[in-house]
């Protein structure tokens, strides 16, 4: 059965990823999207902590990388509304989500 300790964790994972990408991105454009995704979000009112993300996204990548790996509460919320949405490609997103439905299982 799926936890919310196991969603956390699959979260958590993804962030990694994501902050990996971004990193291996001189330029950051993971930053860009995450910035647009949040302004179009804030613009339709999807629910969610977009308004804290809008008021992260402007800061340095060094800074956004620490919230996206934070392992507190706060981190854990801020995940499961992040603008980080479409930075993995559909191989690497679906690679994390089989190695934790095989977790899940054993």
């Amino acid at each position: 059965m799926k936890t919310h300790r196991d969603i956390d964790l699959r979260s958590l994972a993804l962030a990694q990823a994501v902050v990996a990408e971004i990193d291996n991105d001189p330029a950051r454009r993971g930053v860009d999207k995450a910035r647009s995704v949040c302004a179009r979000w804030l613009r339709t009112g999807v629910p969610g902590a977009v308004q804290e993300w809008m008021l992260i996204l402007p800061g340095s990548w060094e800074s956004i990388r620490a919230t996206l790996l934070d392992p507190s509460e706060d981190g854990t919320r801020l995940r499961q509304s992040t603008p980080f949405c479409g930075i993995l490609d559909n191989k690497k997103r679906w690679s994390i989500y089989r190695s934790f439905r095989t977790h899940e299982t054993a």
